[in-house]
């Protein structure tokens, strides 16, 4: 078994705005910075562990590309992450975010994996394409946060919103440590 943690490895989740007044908000890229994720070649399986209240926003984004760093006051950014810690994802009740693979199979463009994501004190059944991307292994989901009894953010009375949606976005090596 291989694992990995945030000096090799990647964890990524990207925010997305709407709502009338979406156009002075920002999409987002928040990374974790407290994680392991294992990867058993021979079985084949994958398992993450994740602190949730690890997450950091990493960039703003507008039309899915980052934007330069000071797009955000530092204080937003404080804003922010003390949000999603504490209205979001509730971290002081649910500290871990878990993933454990129950079967992996190959398919042509890479590897389906499914298995029960833990997130918010529920879990449910996710899949996953994982592609090689250069010298990295990348998967991708698409969360509806409401299927973990998450209230996508809202500010402004409603009329700037996050997304129902995410994508958590994992990146490993693609060959041994």
């Amino acid at each position: 078994m291989k694992t990995f943690g945030p000096d090799r490895a990647s964890i990524e989740v990207l925010v997305f705005r709407e709502g009338l007044l979406s156009a002075v908000g920002h999409d987002l890229v928040l990374r974790a910075t407290s994680f392991e994720i294992a990867v058993e070649a021979d079985r084949p399986a994958a398992s993450a562990r994740i602190d949730a209240a690890s997450l950091r926003v990493a960039s703003a984004m507008r039309d899915g590309r980052p934007l330069p760093a000071g797009a955000l006051s530092a204080s937003d950014v404080r804003e922010i992450e003390a949000t999603i810690a504490g209205t979001v994802l509730r971290v002081r009740r649910f500290p871990e975010i878990r993933f454990q693979s129950t079967a992996v199979s190959r398919r042509d463009d890479g590897l389906e994996v499914r298995g029960t994501l833990a997130l918010a004190g529920r879990d449910r059944e996710v899949a996953l394409v994982a592609r090689r991307e250069g010298d990295r292994l990348v998967a991708e989901v698409r969360l509806h946060q409401p299927d973990f009894g998450i209230a996508p953010h809202r500010a402004m009375l409603g009329a700037l919103r996050v997304k129902a949606d995410v994508v958590v976005r994992a990146a490993v090596p693609a060959e041994g440590p």
